[in-house]
C-alpha cells in the first residue's frame, strides 16, 4: 500500500476546484427558472396582496392563464412589467445661463 501525502497546496487546489463546481451549479439553477408561476409565487416574489393581483389581471397589466381553479402567470410577462416600470436612476443636470 503506498503511502501519498497532501500538501497544503494540493489542500487548496482541492478547495479552489470544489468552489468552482459549487458555483457552477448556483448558476445553473438560478438559470433554470420556472416558465410559468402559480398566484402564490408571484405575490411573494412582488411582495403584493392578492387584491393587487386581481388589479393587475383585471387591468390587464399582467397576463394570466386559468386551468380550472389555477390562476398562472408568465415568468417573462412579470420580468417585462418590472422593466418596463423600471425608474431610471440617472441624475438629469440641468444648464443654467
Amino acid at each position: 500500500m503506498a503511502i501519498e501525502i497532501l500538501t497544503k497546496q494540493d489542500l487548496n487546489d482541492f478547495r479552489t476546484l470544489l468552489l468552482d463546481d459549487i458555483r457552477e451549479i448556483f448558476q445553473n439553477k438560478t438559470e433554470q427558472t420556472k416558465q410559468w408561476l402559480k398566484s402564490s409565487e408571484v405575490r411573494k416574489l412582488l411582495n403584493i396582496s392578492p387584491g393587487t393581483l386581481q388589479t393587475l389581471r383585471i387591468n390587464k397589466t399582467l397576463s394570466y392563464t386559468k386551468i380550472g381553479g389555477i390562476i398562472y402567470y408568465p415568468y417573462k410577462d412579470i420580468e417585462k412589467l418590472l422593466d418596463q416600470n423600471k425608474v431610471s436612476s440617472e441624475r438629469t443636470l440641468f444648464n443654467s445661463k
